[in-house]
């Protein structure tokens, strides 16, 4: 089997008609006077740029280039004196203040509050979402509510002491992405 070689081969005539009515347009002269301005105005702005550096040469600060001329030693004589030991007053004087601050007591409420995380058709989904919670220290029960839709189990937290506390723990709930828990009253 021999090796056909398609990129020498070349391209395949194609069927065009020539036109031998088409004539080539002829390009257009360059117009010799715009070359002759655009190489006018080159040289004259070379020739502003050199002016231009040679008149800030002559503007050169001569003490730049100089050195600094040595600084003057001090004597025995003039020593700077030592310097004197601070005191502070408000160490001496700090621990005698004390400040007083009356915080009003918060009412513990009769309520008690519990965190529904999750209500499921089956017993073992609800299992795996008690599972999940009890990896964040926390401990959730499943319960079995029958209603007029059937059978669910619900997974529930609690009974909490304080609204807070129901607060926190769906808090701690929420970094390990379980953001369906609500915060309920406890009437079960």
């Amino acid at each position: 089997m021999a090796q056909r070689d398609y990129v020498s081969r070349g391209r395949t005539p194609q069927n065009k008609k020539k036109n031998s009515n088409k004539r080539k347009t002829p390009t257009p002269p360059s117009n010799n006077k715009t070359v002759w301005i655009r190489l006018l105005v080159v040289i004259i702005a070379i020739l502003v740029l050199i002016y231009f550096l040679f008149s800030i040469k002559d503007n050169v600060d001569e003490t730049a280039d100089a050195p600094m001329a040595p600084l003057p030693q001090l004597t025995e004589e003039e020593e700077l004196p030592e310097l004197p030991q601070e005191e502070w007053e408000y160490i001496k004087t700090l621990p005698g203040y004390e400040v007083e601050v009356e915080v009003a007591e918060q009412k513990k409420s009769d309520k008690l509050y519990l965190l529904q995380c999750g209500s499921f058709r089956t017993r073992s989904q609800a299992e795996e979402m008690k599972a999940k919670i009890a990896f964040q220290g926390l401990e959730a029960q499943v319960r079995a509510s029958t209603g007029s839709n059937g059978e669910w189990f619900r997974v529930i937290m609690g009974p909490l002491q304080s609204k807070r506390d129901a607060e926190r723990a769906r808090h701690s709930l929420r970094k390990v992405n379980i953001t369906t828990c609500m915060i309920l009253y406890w009437n079960l």
